[in-house]
């Protein structure tokens, strides 16, 4: 069973940086789909962008395209989010997830529970 642990997330100015760390543990990732995803309390949960490990095809909700890119290093076996250009409306719990050979699209639109606290960011104005 895959385990993941998300790091990198905190404080950053309108306009700043940040970047978040997906390392998972158990099993490779090498046929799975590993998505990030983003919860404020009273909305929705959002799929923000999910990465084929296997095909490096990815999507990306249309609220931080050309801002987020996901990226993947399967030496280390971790899915990164480089988050670009931030936005107070960025502002959430993000975690990660993962599902075995699921198209990115549909794993980021269907989304999965979160399985841990994830990870603050917070962008202030």
């Amino acid at each position: 069973q895959v385990q993941l642990v998300e790091s990198g997330g905190g404080l950053a100015q309108a306009g700043g940086s940040l970047r978040l760390s997906c390392a998972a543990s158990g099993v490779t990732l090498d046929y799975y789909t590993v998505g990030w995803f983003r919860q404020v309390p009273g909305k929705g949960r959002e799929g923000v962008s999910c990465i084929s490990i296997s095909d490096g095809s990815t999507y990306y909700a249309d609220s931080v395209k050309g801002r987020f890119t996901i990226s993947r290093d399967n030496a280390k076996n971790t899915v990164y989010l480089q988050m670009n250009s931030l936005k107070p409306e960025d502002t959430a719990v993000y975690y990660c997830g993962a599902e075995f050979m699921r198209p990115v699209q549909a794993l980021c639109r269907m989304g999965v529970p979160p399985w841990d606290q994830g990870t603050q960011v917070t962008v202030s104005s």
